[in-house]
């Protein structure tokens, strides 16, 4: 396929990353955006990353491993971040490679990933997933367990606290996932507070849907994807 197939992918980036150039101006903020690739195709993310994209998340552990070695072998040099429900027993698929894990909600998903760096002689980089909605079946530490969650990290030197993440609820309006972003910064400043942050600290939140709302409300990351993609 020639250049001129993937010229939305073009287009879309370029929107999207003026549009969080603006919000980011508003709120005198730098903002950082991940693109989320589970929605497109292999060619499609090729697509993006000739436009110098430097960074993608995936939810998926070993689709992340794989697009991660498809993009190396074609000379992209690019951080593959971890954003989903990270199982036990997919973090060795991951440690090899990952460059930052959005989704540590657990001290036994903790314990893993330490003997899997340790072992690697690796440190990895991790954000405390907060599920600031308090939904059961999600995945994420509860609201009021996320700070004893970041002070237990010390106990595993391998891990190198950077941060938040959130996903927030569902909803029809993104100005009604607000208070849950609002939440999770307050968490967010907290833990920064009492323990401090690996670099200058990350707040990821917000989604195609939601990424506005999200930097209003303290993003420095905003993870984004479907729109990415759009015909």
């Amino acid at each position: 396929m020639s250049t001129e197939d993937f010229e939305y992918i073009k287009s879309n980036y370029l929107r999207l990353c003026e549009d969080i150039e603006s919000c980011s101006a508003r709120v005198q903020r730098r903002v950082t955006l991940l693109p989320v690739t589970k929605s497109g195709t292999d060619e499609e993310l090729i697509a993006l990353c000739r436009l110098g994209i430097c960074a993608i998340g995936e939810n998926r552990p070993q689709e992340l491993v794989r697009r991660g070695e498809l993009l190396r072998s074609l000379g992209f040099d690019i951080e593959l971040h971890e954003i989903g429900n990270l199982q036990k027993n997919k973090v060795r698929h991951i440690v090899p490679c990952v460059s930052l894990i959005h989704s540590l909600d657990s001290e036994g998903l903790a314990r893993e990933i330490q003997k899997r760096a340790e072992a690697l002689d690796r440190y990895i980089p991790v954000l405390v997933e907060i599920n600031s909605a308090g939904e059961e079946g999600k995945s994420g530490v509860m609201p009021e367990q996320a700070v004893a969650l970041a002070a237990s990290l010390s106990a595993y030197p391998r891990l190198l606290l950077s941060g938040v993440m959130t996903m927030g609820p569902v909803v029809s309006d993104a100005e009604e996932i607000r208070p849950y972003f609002t939440l999770a910064r307050r968490i967010y400043e907290e833990i920064g507070e009492k323990y401090g942050y690996r670099g200058e600290g990350i707040l990821s939140m917000g989604m195609s849907d939601s990424y506005r709302v999200a930097i209003e409300e303290g993003a420095t990351l905003v993870r984004v994807g479907s729109i990415l993609f759009r015909k």
